[in-house]
């Protein structure tokens, strides 16, 4: 029996397989059936700033509150609020569950979380992962700008608490290769999720209203995670975990070869409840025994950009004439 036990943030997991932050992994019964079903760790929702933020102004507008001291007071109190049910949240799983805890937090911003990320750590967390993602659409604000808050952010983070770091990026920064090799040099981070899903916007034109698309990944969804980690996984040497598309054992096992220490699955959790985690696990298992492989380890990297006689295609963006069918 092949062995599918792998390394992620300095710990070691069962399998490579995470319940990626979502709506599922904020229920202590649901993540306790996730961990009946072969799940390795699970990254907690991520507690959003902008949402906190929202609630303030929400409760501002319902009280109609017009003096200079309101928003303050009434964001404060909603933060309190939102920052200990989460606490409580990571203090009651660890009593329940035996799999790692990865705290997320989505933070716009490199002021609102420093001191909490102590608490997280106090209340038991393993590990943390930072969710940083904005949409660059102020022309005023440059690439240097966007990549400046981000190491900002993981520079007071780190600053604040001794727990492992991940941070969970957009593929769409100017030199992402750049940016990964940058974080592995700080020595802040233990790892990098690869990438983050980005809310879809859609036009309902029969009611003239923006509306949401495409809330699940498709199982085609992985490419772009995989080239990323075949190009970057030989370059920097902290963990890369793959998410998004990830819908069978078999696109595991080519995350794994690109170089992957572990996959963050939510989509499927959704579509297919969390037995599907049994049936991921069992199609792994089956291939490297096919393999005469013993374990998981014996895979990852070995179809990385570095390990193949012709890495050209990881590289390519392009379609040329003979590669396409419709020509």
């Amino acid at each position: 029996m092949a062995e599918l036990k792998t390394k992620y943030l300095g710990f070691e997991l069962k399998n490579p397989i995470i319940a990626a932050s979502c709506g599922i992994t904020n229920s202590i019964d649901q993540i306790k059936k996730l961990e009946d079903n072969g799940i390795a760790a699970v990254v907690l929702k991520s507690l959003f700033e902008e949402q906190i933020l929202y609630f303030a102004h929400k409760h501002i507008d319902e009280n109609q509150l017009d003096y200079p001291e309101a928003y303050d007071y009434i964001k404060n109190y909603v933060k309190a609020d939102e920052l200990e049910k989460y606490l409580s949240l990571i203090k009651n799983l660890k009593k329940s569950v035996s799999i790692p805890i990865i705290a997320s937090i989505n933070c716009i911003s490199s002021d609102e979380w420093i001191s909490f990320t102590k608490e997280i750590e106090n209340a038991g967390a393993d590990a943390i992962e930072l969710n940083i993602m904005t949409l660059s659409a102020n022309p005023k604000i440059s690439s240097y700008d966007v990549e400046n808050k981000l190491f900002e952010i993981i520079d007071k983070v780190h600053s604040t608490t001794k727990l492992p770091l991940a941070v969970k990026l957009s593929p769409h920064y100017t030199a992402l290769a750049n940016i990964l090799v940058r974080l592995d040099w700080k020595k802040q981070i233990k790892g990098a999720v690869l990438f983050n899903r980005q809310y879809s916007p859609d036009i309902d034109i029969e009611n003239m209203k923006i509306t949401s698309t495409n809330i699940l990944s498709d199982p085609h969804d992985y490419s772009e995670s995989l080239r990323w980690i075949a190009l970057t996984s030989d370059t920097v040497k902290i963990d890369l975990a793959a998410t998004t598309g990830i819908w069978d054992g078999k696109t595991i096992i080519k995350q794994l070869l690109a170089g992957a220490k572990a996959v963050q699955i939510a989509s499927a959790l959704y579509k297919n409840g969390p037995q599907i985690i049994g049936n991921m696990l069992k199609e792994i298992e089956e291939w490297l025994n096919n393999k005469g492989l013993s374990s998981v380890n014996e895979i990852i990297g070995k179809m990385s950009f570095k390990n193949l006689d012709s890495p050209v295609a990881y590289e390519r963006i392009q379609f040329m004439k003979y590669f396409s069918k419709i020509e």
